[in-house]
Order: C-alpha cells, then sequence, then structure tokens
C-alpha cells in the first residue's frame, strides 16, 4: 500500500486520509475517490490530496475484518458487519466464553495490520453481549498475511460459546446444635439465586444434622429426585478431605477428586463425584452472595466444561478476588486507601408495586389483603420480595381501601403515593408511579400486587438483564416462550407510560420497541400467577 500526498491525477481509486470540507459537500476519512471526487477536489482547489493506493495483492479494510470474522465463526456466536475496518462477535445464547490465548497471541503477532481484542477466557456472557472486536489497522492489508490469518483462525476456534444447560441441583445443609436458622436459609437462599442465574433449578433442600451418615442418606435422596449436581453446605468449615462432609460424599458411593483452590474467597472447595455426578462440599464463603471460587467451577459445570484437579489448580492467576470491582472491599475492615479502579456504579432501577386495584372480580373481598399461612396479606407478601431484591426504592401505589394497605405495610421501608384515580384502570396507578419515581433511577420493575409468586430471585435475574446501551431496555420474563410479569422498563420509556390511557397496562410498547425488548426465561411459572378471582385463590 502506498500512503502519503497523491496528485490528483493518480488518486481515482485512492482512499481517502482525512476528511475534508469542500464548498458544496463533505469528503469523509475512507471514502474511495471516484472521478466525481477527484473533480470535486480540484474544483475545491486542491491539487492533491493525502491518500493510500492499493498495490497489487492489497484487500481492502472492511473486505479484510470480513474475511476475518467469517473464518472466527462457530456455533452461537454471531456478528455485525464490516465497517472502517471492524466486525463485532456476538453471543447469541447465555453462556461461558472460552478463549484460546495462544492462538489470539500469534494471531496479533503475525501482522501488525491484524488485531483481534477479546474479552478473557471464561466470562460469563449473556445475549448481545460483545465477545470480540476484528479490527484492521491501516486501509489496506497485505494479502499475504490476511490467507495466514484465515487459515489459522479455520483451523482452530479463537472463540468458543458454551451455553449453559437448565441442570437440576440437589443441595444438602447440614446444622449442628445452636445454629441460627436465618444463616442456614441464607446459604440457602444465595445457592438458589446463583444456580437459577445460570438456568438451574434447585430442587427442594436437605436439612440434616453434620453428621457423615446424615449428609450421605441426603444425597442418595438427592439422587433419587433427579440431581444432575450435588452440593454439601456444611455447617462446619472442611479442614481436611477426610472431614465430615467429604466423607459423606464418600460414603453415598462417591470419591474425592480434589480439596483445596487457589482462589481466595473459596480456598476450601471440595471436588468430588458420585457416578457420573458432579457433588461438591462448598466453601464457607458460598453462604454469600458475593464472588467466590465456587462461582467459577458452577459456571464451568453448567457450561458443560469439565472441571478436573488440573483446572482448579491453575485458577491461582486472577484468583484473588478480594478487590475485583464486584467485592471492592476485603471481608475485613475496608483499607485507608481508595482501590486503584473504583467499582462500577450498579443501575439503580426501582420496584413499583401496583396496588390501587378494586379487586371486582373478587368482590366483596378485597384481593390483596387476603392473607395467607402465616397471616401476611398478598401485598404484603409482594412487597416483602420487592425489598428482598437489589431493586431500590420500593414504591406503592395505593388507591381503592388505600387506608388498609397502608396499614398492612406499615413498619417496612417503602415508599407510599396514593392515585386518586385510580377508578379510572391500571394505566392511572401505573403513571400515579412513575410521576412520582426518584428522578435518578434508570428503570421501574412494575409489580402486580396480586402475585406473590414472584421471587426476590426472580427479581435480581431481571435486574442482571437490564443494559440500555447493550440493547436490553425492556427486560420481560417468561416461562415455557410465554411472556409473564414483572417487566422492567428503562427510563427512556417513562413519557411513553405517562401518555398511556384507560385500564390497559404498558405491555403493548413492548411491540413498537422489539428492538429494545429481551426476554428472560425462568424456571418456574411464578411471573405467570396472578390471584384475581376465588378459584385462583384456592391454588395459591
Amino acid at each position: 500500500m502506498i500512503f502519503g500526498p497523491t496528485p490528483l491525477a493518480e488518486a481515482r481509486g485512492a482512499v481517502l486520509a482525512h476528511t475534508l470540507r469542500l464548498p458544496n459537500r463533505v469528503l469523509k476519512k475512507g471514502t474511495v475517490l471516484d472521478a466525481e471526487g477527484v473533480e470535486a477536489l480540484r474544483a475545491g482547489g486542491h491539487a492533491e490530496v493525502v491518500a493510500a493506493r492499493l498495490e497489487s495483492g492489497d484487500v481492502p479494510e472492511d473486505e479484510a475484518a470480513d474475511r476475518m470474522a467469517n473464518a472466527m465463526l462457530r456455533p452461537l456466536v454471531a456478528r455485525t458487519r464490516a465497517a472502517t475496518g471492524r466486525v463485532n462477535l456476538l453471543a447469541e445464547t447465555a453462556g461461558l466464553l472460552r478463549v484460546d490465548a495462544a492462538l489470539v497471541d500469534r494471531l496479533n503477532a503475525l501482522d501488525e495490520s491484524l488485531t483481534l481484542a477479546t474479552l478473557p477466557d471464561f466470562t460469563v456472557v449473556q445475549p448481545k453481549d460483545m465477545l470480540a472486536t476484528v479490527k484492521v489497522i491501516p486501509f489496506a492489508v497485505p494479502g499475504g498475511a490476511l490467507h495466514v490469518a484465515e487459515a489459522m483462525l479455520r483451523g482452530a476456534a479463537a472463540l468458543s460459546l458454551h451455553p449453559f444447560r437448565p441442570l437440576k441441583v440437589g443441595l444438602v445443609s447440614s446444622e449442628l446444635p445452636g445454629m441460627k436458622d436465618a444463616v442456614i436459609e441464607n446459604g440457602i437462599e444465595a445457592t438458589r439465586t446463583r444456580i437459577e442465574a445460570l438456568a438451574g433449578t434447585m430442587l427442594p433442600p436437605e436439612r440434616c444434622a453434620h453428621e457423615t451418615a446424615a449428609i450421605a442418606e441426603a444425597l442418595g435422596r438427592l439422587r433419587k429426585a433427579g440431581a444432575e449436581m450435588l452440593l454439601v453446605m456444611g455447617a462446619s468449615a472442611v479442614v481436611d478431605r477426610r472431614d465430615v462432609a467429604p466423607a459423606a460424599i464418600i460414603r453415598a458411593g462417591g470419591t474425592i477428586e480434589h480439596f483445596g483452590m487457589p482462589v481466595d474467597p473459596g480456598n476450601l472447595l471440595c471436588l468430588g463425584r458420585i457416578g457420573e455426578t458432579p457433588a461438591m462440599v462448598l466453601p464457607g464463603c458460598a453462604r454469600s452472595p458475593k464472588v467466590n471460587g465456587f462461582d467459577w467451577v458452577l459456571e464451568r459445570i453448567f457450561a458443560g466444561v469439565p472441571v478436573s484437579p488440573k483446572a482448579l489448580m491453575r485458577m491461582g492467576v486472577g484468583g484473588l478476588l478480594k478487590e475485583i470491582e464486584t467485592r471492592p472491599l476485603p471481608r475485613g475492615e475496608a483499607p485507608r486507601t481508595a482501590p486503584v479502579a473504583a467499582p462500577r456504579r450498579p443501575r439503580r432501577v426501582a420496584a413499583l408495586v401496583l396496588a390501587a386495584g378494586r379487586s371486582r372480580r373478587m368482590a366483596p373481598l378485597n384481593k390483596l389483603m387476603v392473607s395467607d399461612r402465616e397471616g401476611r396479606p398478598m401485598v404484603a407478601r409482594v412487597v416483602e420480595n420487592a425489598l428482598a431484591s437489589r431493586a431500590r426504592p420500593v414504591l406503592v401505589v395505593t388507591g381503592h381501601e388505600h387506608e388498609r394497605v397502608e396499614e398492612a405495610l406499615s413498619g417496612r421501608p417503602v415508599l407510599m403515593t396514593h392515585a386518586e384515580d385510580y377508578a379510572e384502570g391500571l394505566s392511572a396507578s401505573l403513571k400515579a408511579g412513575i410521576a412520582a419515581l426518584p428522578p435518578d433511577v434508570e428503570g421501574v420493575l412494575v409489580m402486580l400486587g396480586d402475585m406473590p409468586l414472584v421471587s426476590a430471585a426472580v427479581l435480581d435475574r431481571l435486574l442482571a438483564a437490564f443494559d440500555p446501551e447493550e440493547g436490553r431496555a425492556i427486560i420481560q420474563p417468561t416461562f415455557r416462550g410465554k411472556q409473564g410479569n414483572p417487566v422492567l422498563w428503562g427510563r427512556e420509556f417513562f413519557e411513553a407510560i405517562l401518555g398511556i390511557s384507560g385500564d390497559v397496562g404498558a405491555r403493548h410498547l413492548t411491540g413498537l420497541h422489539a428492538d429494545r425488548l429481551f426476554n428472560v426465561e425462568m424456571s418456574d411459572d411464578g411471573v405467570l400467577r396472578d390471584f384475581d378471582t376465588a378459584d385462583t385463590l384456592k391454588g395459591l
């Protein structure tokens, strides 16, 4: 490729190096000059122009990027069109990204004109996430270098995406005398949240004494129930591969493959197997939702990536998790100096609970005030689920019998707003809630007061999927492909929601903005079940 000042007599077919503003038009950088463009330059007083002229064998940047991207395509990996010498590779599904780092290094060392940048190996990705970008640096590359690059990329997978499998997971939580029930339940819920975030389901957990025989029997029951992965959350930390919980895996007919891992927190993970079923004793830090070594192992198993003792022992580089963005501070006191990289600010998404309806289909009862076996009104259970999620603030819209609703929710850290015109229908409640949201929220989960089976874990999955910059500005739960509630709306739709009228919600907006909609498939039908008649209440 010849680059530099080029006489106009030789500029036809050359690539313009810099944007030029002429009296009647603008010629942008990267424009391939044709006869009309050359004449426009001459009329504008230019005798020469800085441009790139392709030589025999040179390949234009977009064609080169296009060919490299095509050589990289693998199942579940999509691509964008080539532009300015760049093509992005995208995920088509949620899963675990594998990157052949050695191949990427060899490709980037091949010729300075060709570059490939990727996410780190073993990154968890969601649909539409960018996995890698191919960028051709100059306006053209030598054809010989491009041929070698294509051969390298076709011969081996620089990228591969391993989708998460919907595994059934069994959890045994052992107990010692004096353990607080809240500690046990928090550990179970943290595990359930992890599993559901990877498209799995957790079987009803087994709770038993912290004894080898009791844990082994519980593991056997979970295997019979169809568990495809077995987890033991011991009441006491494992100190040896012959300790109580590892011994239970052996007693249940399994083996212990490795004890310990070079990841902190997560050092005391114990990896085993019962037949072909992975079996693990979890480190104590697994009771916390914060990232630890167990997460790394869990992600690989759900993605069908083998986890061998050798794989565990190679997790040390990057295995110090105490100061990463998702765990910005150590488990003890915060350091006196701020970390080098500030943690990414989480998006502020509010939960909006609509509790203003007149319950006409259940009259004379107010369905929101119907109590469960523990005496909690339905609306209180919905609000408690919202409070247990990461959504903040939680705002409740009242209307019909607002005094009773407010009394049922007294003492809970929620905001209240009253829809004076609630009798006009659902849109009135929705608009009152949107209008009362704090100005700094980036989105809102619109929750219905008669859907108490939508758990905090479900809400957090919706929150995790919300990313307007990546095109996920409306997040909608589904079960077996059927649309459910609640729906998460980005701030960009607040104005449109405020313009709705009548006894309707905002669902029709999803059809108008399908390019901004993202569906999250759930493992149970709680997102479909509302309880607005006497018959449906019987099922609750």
